[in-house]
């Protein structure tokens, strides 16, 4: 794989802080995370934010952070990801204009429909298999799930990148891929390895793609 076909998506644990979690994605060759601290409040958010926008310069890193469409817009980070419950894409995009990336949370091929026409720069979808990091969780895909909606996107002509999300490890990854979607996003399976840093590269040295 390559740094930018693996997203990573920041977690918290009782041995690693958001920060912590960005760091060794990054050390590891990660070059695209993702700030996700759903329940923190806006001040905790763009506290963690400017840290791990700083540190994503210094790696040369994309920055995308989850949800907050208007901290995204004062930071100046790369882009923003929203989940269903969160603002409505064609807003996000009339908000932010052209200059930012726009990430859609995806279950079914209406959904990536929906998202394309309203101008996501890319899917995230899922989830693969159930995981515990995110809650009121969408049916699980599997790999038939992918298949299905990638040969949906062919046939009606949707040209937009699929990231597969939700509860995958490294084992998943070459399966998944051949579905056809373009990346793989990771949080937990990271973070649960003996060695996180060592897991991420690992991972980017799998020759799948």
């Amino acid at each position: 794989m390559t740094a930018m076909d693996l997203q990573f998506i920041t977690h918290y644990t009782e041995k690693y802080s958001y920060y912590d979690s960005a760091v060794m994605a990054l050390k590891g060759g990660c070059r695209w995370i993702q700030l996700r601290m759903k329940e923190a409040s806006e001040d905790e958010v763009e506290e963690e934010a400017i840290r791990i926008q700083a540190l994503c310069k210094q790696y040369k890193a994309t920055f995308i952070i989850d949800d907050r469409v208007e901290l995204v817009k004062k930071l100046k980070a790369d882009g923003v990801h929203l989940g269903k419950n969160d603002m409505p894409i064609a807003e996000a995009r009339q908000f932010l204009g052209n200059d930012f990336i726009i990430g859609a949370t995806a279950n079914t091929l209406n959904d990536v429909r929906a998202h394309y026409r309203d101008g996501a720069n890319y899917i995230g979808c899922g989830p693969f298999r159930f995981t515990t990091t995110k809650k009121n969780l969408s049916p699980v895909l599997g790999t038939d799930g992918y298949r299905a909606i990638i040969n949906g996107m062919k046939t009606e002509n949707i040209r937009i990148p699929v990231v597969a999300i939700g509860g995958i490890t490294r084992k998943d990854i070459p399966d998944i891929l051949r579905t056809g979607v373009s990346g793989i996003a990771l949080s937990g399976s990271i973070l649960r390895a003996e060695n996180p840093i060592n897991e991420m590269k690992e991972i980017l040295s799998l020759k799948l793609l």
